[in-house]
């Protein structure tokens, strides 16, 4: 039972009966995250062209960055109207910025490896 405990353990408690819930009055409301998975899968098949020809690409990689940018407001906007506690806001906030990392490094890989090809 969620009410029994507080914090963190609370809030996981209250997701799993949030979930449980759902789930058993509307089950197709689970096609939304196979949705959501399908859309994942889609966006990383756009990081395979910068991955190949690193040079060619990099608008790709700025837009990677730019939605790890966007994650950030949304988690601190979306977040006190669902009623998402502020540490879990956190989390989210802490996907853009871990994301963001791997893109960083290889927007520098690829500017360095366009300045070392030869011109044409």
């Amino acid at each position: 039972m969620p009410a029994a405990h507080t914090g963190l353990a609370h809030w996981l408690l209250l997701v799993r009966e949030g979930l449980a819930v759902t789930y058993a009055r509307y089950p197709f409301i689970g096609y939304g995250t196979d949705w959501l998975a399908f859309g994942h899968l889609v966006i990383a098949l756009f990081f395979i062209a910068p991955w190949r020809q690193p040079g060619r690409h990099l608008p790709v990689l700025h837009m990677g960055l730019v939605a790890c940018a966007l994650v950030i407001p949304l988690a601190l906007i979306a977040g006190p109207v669902r009623g998402i506690p502020f540490y879990w806001q956190l989390i989210d906030c802490s996907c853009g910025v871990l994301g963001a990392v791997p893109l960083a490094i290889a927007l520098c890989q690829a500017r360095r490896l366009e300045a070392l090809a030869p011109s044409a």
